[in-house]
């Protein structure tokens, strides 16, 4: 089953910095999943989170307001 993985923040360097620990993860773990960015300040709005960047995995978000480690994303993937 493939994960859906939404990275929500508006680019700045934080969330630059998320999407390629993410990508990473995936990319050295095989792991079937897509990446979408958002970065729509409304649509990021609608998942009530006031802090970037956040993780969201499946429709539930996991982390918000920092960068993860590639140990947790994988923790949270597998």
């Amino acid at each position: 089953m493939s994960r859906v993985i939404k990275i929500l923040g508006t680019g700045c360097p934080k969330c630059q910095s998320m999407t390629k620990v993410v990508q990473t993860v995936i990319t050295e773990n095989n792991i079937d999943a897509s990446i979408e960015k958002v970065e729509d300040m409304m649509d990021i709005m609608k998942y009530n989170i006031m802090t970037t960047p956040s993780l969201v995995i499946d429709d539930a978000i996991t982390i918000k307001g920092r960068v993860p480690s590639k140990d947790e994303i994988l923790a949270l993937l597998i």
